[in-house]
Order: C-alpha cells, then sequence, then structure tokens
C-alpha cells in the first residue's frame, strides 16, 4: 500500500475572484496586442516577440513577479495565479518567452533554494528586465548524464560542452545549466558572452517558441544551490514547466475550439449553417468533452504546483497526456472544420497546429510520461507483441 497524500481541496480547483478578474485584463490585453497578426509581424523581428508588449506584462500587471516571492521583489502571489497568465498567452499564441524565463528558470531558482541567486537574479525577472531560460535539463526523468561539464578554473568554474533545442537560447541574458562535477550533476548560472558562449538559432517546427543550440567554451558561471539538491532541483523544476505548458495548452485549446464554433454558425452549406449538421456537432462535442477533462487534469496540476509539491510528479506527467492529447485534437478539428480556407498559409489555424504539435514533445511524449506514471503508481510494464 502507498502512503497517500493529502488531498487538495476543492477551491483550490476553482478560479478565485483575482484570478478572474486578471483573466479578463490579461484577454483585453492580448486581444489588443497579440492578434495573428501581430504574432507573425514580431516573428519576423530579431527577438521574435514584442518586447513592449513583454514590458506592458511584467510593468502594468506584474506578470513576471506573480509567483516570485515579496522578498525578491515579486507580489508573492502562487503559481496558481501565473496558471492563468499562462492560458491567455497561449490563448493568444503570445510569443514572448513566458515559459522559459517565468515558469522555468524563476522557479529552479526558487526551488535550489540559493538566496544570493535568488536576490541577484529574481528582481529583474520579476521587473521584466532578465530573460532566463534553462540547458541541459533533459526530460527530468532522472536518467542520463549531463551533456555539460563544469570545471575549475583559476577565476571559478568555466562549463564546457553543448546543450540543444534549448528555449529562448539565442537570447535569454541569463541561462540555467544542469552541468557535470567531480561530485555529480549541478546547477549552475551562466550571463552568456559570445566570446565564450555560441548559441545557434534552430529551426523548429513552431516559430513561436524559438529555440537554440548552445556550445559553452570555457564560459564562466556561478553555482547555485548545492551539490546534493541538484537533481531534486532540476526535477522539481521541469514538472512545473509541465504544470505552465498544460496551463497553455488548455488556453490554446480553448481558442481552436471557440474560433471554429464561431465559424460553423457562420458558414452555410444547402441553405443552412453547417454547425447545425449532426456530425459537426459531434466533432465539435468531441473537443469539448477533451478540453473540459483537460481543463480538470490542467487544474490539478497547477494546485499541486501551488500547495502540494509532493503530488505534482504525477499531476504533472497527467496533464502532460491529457493536454497534449486535448489540444492536438482542437487543432486538428480547427483547420478541418473550417474547409479549405484552414489549410492556407494566411490562416491561423495553422500556427496553433504547429503550437500543439511542438509542445506535444517539449517535456517528454505521452508515451513517456505514461511510463513514467505507471511507475511512480508502482505498476510494472510488461512488454508484448501484437
Amino acid at each position: 500500500m502507498h502512503p497517500r497524500h493529502p488531498e487538495i481541496a476543492p477551491r483550490l480547483l476553482s478560479e478565485t475572484d483575482e484570478q478572474r478578474q486578471l483573466r479578463t485584463v490579461l484577454r483585453d490585453l492580448f486581444r489588443e496586442t497579440s492578434s495573428p497578426e501581430d504574432v507573425r509581424k514580431h516573428l519576423a523581428t530579431p527577438r521574435g516577440y514584442d518586447e513592449a508588449l513583454w514590458s506592458r506584462l511584467a510593468g502594468e500587471i506584474g506578470v513576471h513577479g506573480l509567483a516570485v516571492p515579496e522578498e525578491y521583489g515579486g507580489s508573492g502571489f502562487t503559481f496558481a495565479e501565473l496558471a492563468v497568465v499562462l492560458e491567455e498567452a497561449g490563448r493568444a499564441l503570445c510569443s514572448a518567452p513566458l515559459l522559459p524565463t517565468v515558469a522555468l528558470a524563476a522557479h529552479a531558482l526558487l526551488y535550489s533554494g540559493d538566496r544570493a541567486a535568488c536576490e541577484r537574479y529574481l528582481p529583474r525577472i520579476a521587473d521584466g528586465a532578465l530573460t532566463a531560460t534553462v540547458a541541459g535539463f533533459g526530460e527530468g526523468f532522472g536518467d542520463g548524464e549531463p551533456v555539460v561539464t563544469a570545471e575549475r578554473g583559476s577565476a571559478g568554474w568555466l562549463l564546457r560542452g553543448r546543450a540543444d533545442f534549448v528555449l529562448d537560447g539565442a537570447g535569454a541574458d541569463l541561462i540555467l545549466v544542469r552541468a557535470a562535477t567531480p561530485d555529480g550533476p549541478r546547477l549552475f548560472a551562466c550571463e552568456p558572452d559570445p566570446g565564450t558562449c555560441r548559441r545557434t538559432p534552430r529551426r523548429v517546427l513552431d516559430e513561436t517558441r524559438r529555440q537554440a543550440l548552445v556550445e559553452f567554451r570555457g564560459a564562466p558561471a556561478t553555482p547555485v544551490g548545492t551539490a546534493e539538491g541538484a537533481e531534486a532541483t532540476v526535477s522539481a523544476t521541469v514538472d512545473t514547466g509541465r504544470a505552465a505548458l498544460a496551463a497553455e495548452q488548455i488556453g490554446g485549446s480553448g481558442h481552436a475550439l471557440d474560433a471554429t464554433v464561431e465559424f460553423v454558425a457562420q458558414r452555410h452549406q444547402f441553405g443552412r449553417p453547417i454547425g447545425s449538421f449532426q456530425a459537426v456537432k459531434h466533432r465539435l462535442a468531441d473537443v469539448l468533452v477533451a478540453l473540459e477533462a483537460a481543463r480538470s487534469a490542467s487544474a490539478y496540476a497547477t494546485a499541486c504546483a501551488a500547495v502540494a509539491p509532493e503530488q505534482l510528479p504525477v499531476a504533472a506527467s497527467a496533464a502532460a497526456v491529457v493536454c497534449s492529447e486535448a489540444f492536438r485534437l482542437a487543432t486538428a478539428e480547427y483547420v478541418q472544420l473550417h474547409g479549405g480556407i484552414g489549410f492556407t498559409w494566411e490562416h491561423p489555424a495553422h500556427l496553433y497546429v504547429r503550437r500543439a504539435r511542438g509542445a506535444e514533445v517539449l517535456f517528454g511524449t505521452a508515451d513517456r510520461h505514461r511510463a513514467r506514471l505507471a511507475a511512480l503508481a508502482g505498476l510494472a510494464l510488461e512488454s508484448c507483441s501484437v
């Protein structure tokens, strides 16, 4: 019999009045500043996102510091408030680096328990002055050695090696790197310099989420946290990233469903809206059912990230499976039920399809998460031939 974790209070699975107000403000802001045309326009810029919007999110609403304690310049709320932001950003397909900076790097610093590192970096993350990411974290299942090594130099630690497909790797001001040392894996903070850190943008399916190959060539770095706590910090960070990604996927799925429902109510065939045909109704009902299941999984993962971290590994992997499948289905119907126009380059549907396909493998495939869930539940998976 496995020990039972404390139950999550039902009220934590529902939105508070403050969270609803935050959602309304964000939806209005994204509607004003992050239309599909805006997203396309900013993808052509060097950073790939609207830097004015990034500043407004930090300065006017305080998005970046929502889950950062007040002692480090944040607002002292929880991951639950941050999840509202991520859902609305996913709905608008906002290409700003919220996931790597606010969900991954900021939480890695907090989980590390390193006060000096938190005091140095979190206030600048909270006020929007610093973008950050993580590298070498792998899929967070605890397997595999770090691809970057750290060695002691005359003036401190130096990083060597390469990490591929790093989120916002080409533009981030700070990279938190999991690197191998003689004492085992450890977390380091690196402020990349062109002389010792080469960053090459990768061509990826989802252009709204930039990734890069980062090559460390004797890059100076500062240890973050302790060697003993490094792997726990990495694992908790990646699970928090999964919960954050699930919230994004809910927002994207909601947009896809709403846009499709609106279209089938307007598009007429044989003298009536195509949404009145039973076959179309059934397909949209399937999307709604999948979306509601995903909302539940995401809400549970969010609550665990906010107040019950001991339950987060199970909740995060479950949300990764359910939310990825819902997003894939919603975006497929977004294209199919728009007919010929849904397949065109000019229509925004393909942007959401690309986001869905990229997101479902970002922190491990669905099969990998199912295997992890089985292991966490103490089940033995037996291979079989068909």
